[in-house]
């Protein structure tokens, strides 16, 4: 299949050119637009069983959709919140995303859930990971543009939990307070995620936890 991001990195919107029998799964939703010729399927993508952990356990919707070309045609999608469209090309590799970013993958990549350990029980991503891989194209959405930072072996990084997008299966992963007590109850940081090389690791400019932290105060008081 050919893609292209369009609007990026703001508003960005993924256009998927299919040739006649090609299809692409995506997140229920995220479709914005088809050709006449596409088709829709609407299924439990793997069965209901895990179609249900994924729903339950990794954030994303029980359904998946395919779009599937009767004829060549194009279909978009577009992810609920401002910000930009990650492509990753899988050859039998694995990559870990957040709950919520994921939108669109060839037919051949399998979308299941990853128990993250004890270590990420208070991560603001939730105790499981969404696990893409085998073969093929994965699409990943964020809050705000995309920033991609390459790992050498051993070399480690830190990133706020609420920036977290995908890294690497080969990178490391740990949740811990971004300082003493004091430092994590008062500093804004709270926990971050320390990761060790090698591999990629996609972090988003924005936050949605630090947006709403900005927005509930100001919405207006329910009077009684």
């Amino acid at each position: 299949m050919e893609h292209e991001v369009l609007y990026r990195p703001a508003y960005a919107l993924l256009k998927i050119e299919l040739a006649q029998g090609e299809s692409v799964s995506a997140e229920a939703g995220a479709m914005v637009s088809m050709s006449s010729g596409i088709a829709m399927e609407t299924k439990a993508r793997g069965g209901v069983f895990s179609a249900l952990k994924r729903s339950v356990l990794g954030g994303e919707s029980f359904f998946i959709n395919t779009f599937r070309a009767d004829e060549p045609g194009e279909v978009t999608f577009a992810p609920p919140l401002p910000g930009d469209i990650y492509a990753a090309e899988l050859t039998g590799t694995t990559l870990y995303a957040q709950s919520g970013s994921y939108i669109a993958s060839s037919p051949d990549v399998q979308v299941d859930t990853k128990w993250g350990g004890a270590k990420t029980f208070f991560s603001k991503e939730g105790l499981f990971l969404l696990k893409l891989s085998g073969s093929g194209h994965v699409f990943l959405s964020s809050y705000g543009a995309i920033h991609q930072v390459e790992l050498a072996p051993g070399q480690q990084y830190i990133v706020d939990t609420g920036h977290m997008v995908a890294f690497d299966e080969s990178v490391q992963y740990n949740v811990k307070a971004a300082g003493g007590i004091k430092s994590t109850l008062f500093s804004g940081e709270g926990l971050v995620c320390r990761l060790t090389g090698p591999g990629r690791i996609m972090i988003q400019s924005r936050s949605t936890d630090a947006f709403l932290s900005w927005l509930i105060p100001k919405l207006p008081k329910k009077k009684n």
